[in-house]
């Protein structure tokens, strides 16, 4: 059985392992931390843009949120800063990182289409919880030194996986 930390790809798939752990563990330990510099180097600056599906499936409701990674980087920072002030009950890292799972990138050529799911809950010291019910398709270019970056993606689109 796979532990939900590993990457679900075999070891000599190093494209796809590349592209998970980039959208995995070095995400959510950055976004844990509050961190932008952590990821900052798995974006592509120009073109990088990124829509806001809203939760919605009727695409007429999705807006152009981040016409540039300036506009997603601050928002970002904005969470993950947000995250930090809330007491968990539990390590917020493990909490991210259990709701998540990324297990199907399609690649073709230099170019990946990476689907990431968010579903889980994380407890809060107060009883409440903070639901992560959504998904993310992200956009990906391999460049010339085989390295893989994000140059936009769709997000928070509507996550009917059964909880």
């Amino acid at each position: 059985m796979r532990r939900c930390d590993q990457s679900p790809f075999p070891p000599s798939d190093t494209d796809r392992n590349q592209i998970w752990e980039m959208l995995v563990p070095r995400d959510i330990t950055a976004f844990v931390a509050a961190d932008w510099s952590m990821v900052e180097g798995d974006f592509k600056v120009d073109g990088f843009y990124a829509i806001d599906a809203c939760k919605s499936d009727n695409p007429d409701d999705w807006k152009m949120m981040f016409p540039d990674l300036g506009a997603y980087r601050d928002e970002w920072l904005r969470q993950a800063i947000n995250a930090q002030k809330i007491e968990f009950a539990e390590d917020l890292y493990n909490g991210v990182f259990r709701s998540t799972r990324l297990e199907k990138i399609d690649i073709t050529g230099n170019r990946a289409l990476v689907r990431k799911h968010f579903n889980g809950r994380i407890k809060k010291a107060d009883g409440t919880e903070d639901r992560l019910l959504w998904k993310t398709h992200y956009y990906c270019e391999k460049q010339a030194d085989g390295k893989w970056l994000i140059t936009g993606f769709t997000g928070y689109l509507p996550n009917h996986d059964p909880a």
